[in-house]
C-alpha cells in the first residue's frame, strides 16, 4: 500500500526533529561520496530486490529532486504563494533512465546543484525562509519546509543506502 502524503510528511521530517536541517543538506554529498567510494558503478547498479531502485538509481533520483528543489526554492523566493506542482519520480525515472545513470555522474551532479541551493539558503532573511509555495499534494509549504523535507529526504535515502551497501 502506498504512503500517505500526510506519513510521508510526518517521516521525513521526523528524520530531522531536534536537528538542524542546513548542517543535514550539507553534510549529504560528502556522507553519499564516502558510502560510495569503494564500490563499482556495475555494483552499484545492482537492484536490491526485483523493483526496488539500486543505488546508482537513488543517486539519480537526488539528483534531479535537487533540480526540483532549485527551482521550487526559487520560484516561492520570487512569487510567494506560487503553485508548486508535485511530479511523479517514477515517470521521472523512466524518462531519464536512472537504471542506466552512473552513479559518479548523478552524485556529481546532485553535489553541484545542492551547492548553489546552499549559496541560495545561506543569504535568505528570515523574511524569506517562510515565502511559500501551494504544493498540490502537500498544502502550504515555505521555503524552511522546502530545506526540511529535503533534509529529511536525504536522511531517508542515506539510511536506504547504506542498507542495500551491508546487504
Amino acid at each position: 500500500m502506498a504512503e500517505a502524503v500526510e506519513q510521508y510528511i510526518t517521516r521525513l521530517l521526523g528524520n530531522v526533529k531536534g536537528k538542524d536541517p542546513v548542517r543535514i543538506l550539507r553534510d549529504t554529498p560528502r556522507l553519499l561520496a564516502e558510502l560510495i567510494h569503494a564500490h563499482t558503478a556495475d555494483s552499484l547498479r545492482k537492484p536490491p530486490a526485483s523493483g526496488k531502485w539500486s543505488v546508482s538509481e537513488i543517486l539519480a533520483h537526488l539528483s534531479e529532486t535537487e533540480l526540483a528543489a532549485a527551482w521550487r526554492y526559487r520560484q516561492m523566493l520570487e512569487h510567494s504563494g506560487t503553485a508548486i506542482i508535485p511530479y511523479d519520480q517514477d515517470l521521472w525515472a523512466q524518462w531519464s533512465d536512472y537504471s542506466t545513470c552512473d552513479p559518479k555522474e548523478s552524485l556529481e551532479q546532485f553535489r553541484l546543484i545542492r551547492e548553489r541551493n546552499l549559496k541560495l539558503l545561506s543569504r535568505l532573511s528570515p523574511e524569506q525562509w517562510e515565502k511559500y509555495g501551494i504544493h498540490g499534494e502537500r498544502g502550504k509549504e515555505t521555503v524552511r519546509r522546502l530545506a526540511e523535507m529535503a533534509a529529511g529526504h536525504d536522511i531517508n535515502h542515506l539510511q536506504q543506502i547504506e542498507k542495500i551497501l551491508s546487504a
